[in-house]
């Protein structure tokens, strides 16, 4: 078996699609069969649901090799409505104005967004690396260094008051 693409961007790129090439597979898997008991945009947004959730966790262990967290897991769906607008107006646009078939339409449109959804997942799963950023909390201080000793606060306000009798 294979060794996984190498880490950083090109590596993740190359498992985001292959990820998405199982979601499409459970997308399918999910859709086809409701295709024939409801309206395909009522298929469409349950088979959207199901495969979202796999997306998730394939996309956190696999293409950006992360720890999935709640914070991510609440996160992920806020990017997904992007995706899922997108390929709704494409399935609408290409069932019709296409005249694309019904079950042939959701992949197309899939793979329209591709690069939008990329981008949006990455900046949400993808662990940052920049201290003191917003994914991490506040950077720490730096540890002390040997030396002179810093002012203190008192030192910092300014000139001290001046004493009854003093000129100012």
């Amino acid at each position: 078996m294979r060794a996984l693409p190498p880490p950083g961007p090109r590596g993740q790129l190359v498992r985001f699609a292959a990820v998405g090439g199982v979601n499409t597979l459970t997308f399918s898997a999910c859709y086809l069969p409701l295709h024939r008991l409801l309206p395909y945009f009522a298929a469409y947004t349950a088979a959207f649901a199901v495969s979202m959730a796999g997306s998730f966790f394939l996309n956190t262990y696999v293409t950006y090799r992360t720890r999935p967290t709640w914070t991510k897991f609440l996160l992920f769906p806020l990017t997904q409505v992007t995706n899922y607008g997108m390929q709704s107006a494409g399935l609408v646009a290409l069932v019709g104005w296409c005249g694309l078939d019904t079950a042939v339409a959701p992949p197309v449109a899939a793979l329209c967004a591709l690069p939008f959804s990329y981008l949006l997942s990455r900046r949400i799963l993808r662990p940052s690396h920049r201290p003191g950023s917003a994914r991490h909390g506040p950077a720490r201080p730096a540890p002390a260094r040997p030396g002179p000793a810093r002012p203190g606060p008192a030192a910092q306000a300014g000139p001290p008051p001046a004493r009854s009798g003093e000129a100012a």
